[in-house]
């Protein structure tokens, strides 16, 4: 069985270490001065280099040569993920008074610290605060905000920076000669972009596509991680921006049914986004803005999937787009506003009536001011809207597209695409509309949902206390919530 590659070429000593100059520098002149501290802490993202650092600094106290997957019997390695309790700790706290067997200090590594208990930091916390002379603790993380103030201010601390793009191509182009592999400049670009600054993962990644056997070309690359092709992303963006949501459903079942992942697909929209903002070429910047912070979310969904389809199709209406064809003109002139010093204050503010808690756990929320009934089924609806926004944001997403109207047998939510209606027939998602809507009528309300493209969304009516604004600073309110908007 072949070495993995990121194995193979991992650092045998400090001065092989790449990216974490900072760090090195000082531990090189600590061993040279022989100012060893009795605890060290390694914190950064994942694949950066903690865990080999610890080995290599661990070696390099003792005097010792690195290079085998041979334990020495003096250091200790402990996953905190598996050995978490605080018997481990206090076999741990027990073994630390034997002294080391031919090494100079007794050196335990502890990988994943911040996976321990509470119990077992508070063991490991006593050996912290008076270690033997001959021991020496080696702690890592990618969590740093898990562990213990007071386990934290007995450590030296030390924080691993992400690998920049630049550093992981040229260690990958390094490697790509030793194993005579033939890649573009391209393709090692894209690995060392998708590495998130992890050598470990560009490594990984670039073992990975090496199993070609070819030549390998960014195409390959891309295959192989699944991203979308730079046309996808263009005319998903330009649909959002000009175009339909018919438009917007049809590219992005498109890429579904070419297997590009909607997290993947959000980042690189989120990446031309951000292109067209840094180089000045956005032609609706404030709405593009707020696509971009909508995106953030999708990766964090539990289905996103639909989470993309509804930023993009929320923005898409919200530009007014969808009804009119034609792109509207900018909400707000960025430059002519920061040019006037004095400016006045417009809030934009949410109704204030909000549906009290319901009876049912569907709705577990804080305190909220009492209902405001009514027999309005215009203004009960953007009361529900209101209260949805605040707690289920993905399903105000689908809900704020749907059009309400009454009939005998109760309110028929009419949507325009038959996604919609699976999502708000659910029986979660229906409960809650149903619980909202019936408070906010002050009767028992049977909600039912159909699929009809020709009905429009209509925007939520404006509360009685709401100020008249411009066209503009709806538009704002309606991409961004309440919010309070400067004004010329």
């Amino acid at each position: 069985m072949g070495q993995a590659l990121y194995r193979k070429y991992r650092s045998k000593s400090l001065s092989e270490i790449v990216g974490q100059e900072h760090i090195i520098t000082t531990l090189q002149n600590a061993i040279k001065k022989g100012s060893i501290s009795h605890a060290y802490l390694f914190t950064g993202p994942r694949g950066v280099g903690k865990t080999s650092i610890a080995r290599i600094l661990a070696h390099e106290i003792n005097g010792l040569d690195y290079g085998s997957d041979t334990p020495h019997i003096d250091i200790i390695e402990i996953d905190a993920a598996s050995n978490r309790r605080i018997d481990e700790i206090r076999d741990l706290r027990d073994k630390v008074h034997i002294a080391p067997t031919s090494a100079k200090y007794k050196i335990y590594i502890i990988d994943e610290v911040h996976m321990l208990t509470k119990e077992a930091f508070n063991a490991l916390l006593k050996t912290l605060e008076e270690p033997p002379a001959h021991v020496i603790f080696i702690l890592a993380t990618t969590e740093a905000h898990k562990l213990p103030e007071t386990i934290i201010s007995r450590t030296q601390r030390f924080h691993f920076k992400s690998i920049e793009p630049t550093q992981a191509v040229e260690h990958l182009r390094m490697i790509a000669q030793q194993e005579k592999l033939t890649i573009s400049d391209e393709a090692l670009e894209l690995i060392a972009e998708h590495g998130d600054g992890s050598f470990r993962d560009s490594i990984g990644l670039l073992d990975q596509v090496s199993s070609l056997g070819r030549p390998i070309e960014a195409d390959d690359v891309r295959d192989m991680l699944g991203i979308a092709p730079n046309t996808i992303v263009e005319a998903l963006l330009q649909a959002t921006l000009s175009g339909t949501p018919k438009t917007i459903i049809e590219t992005l079942e498109d890429a579904a049914q070419h297997g590009y992942e909607p997290s993947l697909l959000a980042k690189q929209l989120m990446q031309a986004v951000r292109q067209q903002l840094l180089s000045g070429s956005a032609t609706q910047p404030v709405v593009m803005t707020g696509l971009l912070n909508e995106l953030i979310e999708v990766s964090a969904s539990s289905d996103p999937a639909l989470k993309l389809e509804v930023v993009l199709l929320g923005i898409n209406l919200s530009t007014g787009n969808s009804s009119t064809g034609n792109s509207k003109s900018e909400t707000l002139n960025t430059k002519e506003t920061m040019a006037k010093p004095e400016v006045k204050k417009t809030e934009v503010a949410a109704p204030k009536a909000i549906v009290e808690k319901p009876k049912s756990e569907a709705l577990n929320t804080k305190e909220v001011e009492p209902v405001q009934v009514t027999d309005d089924l215009s203004k009960a609806w953007g009361q529900v809207l209101q209260a949805v926004k605040a707690k289920y944001n993905t399903l105000y997403g689908v809900l704020r597209m749907a059009q309400p109207s009454e009939t005998e047998d109760g309110v028929v939510l009419h949507c325009q695409f038959a996604f919609h209606q699976k999502r708000l027939n659910e029986a979660k998602n229906k409960q809650i509309v149903t619980e909202l809507l019936s408070a906010q009528l002050g009767k028992p309300v049977a909600v039912s949902c159909v699929v009809e493209a020709s009905k429009t969304p209509s925007p939520p009516p404006k509360a009685a206390d709401q100020p008249t604004t411009t066209d503009s600073l709806q538009t704002i309110s309606n991409i961004f919530g309440a919010a309070e908007v400067l004004e010329s």
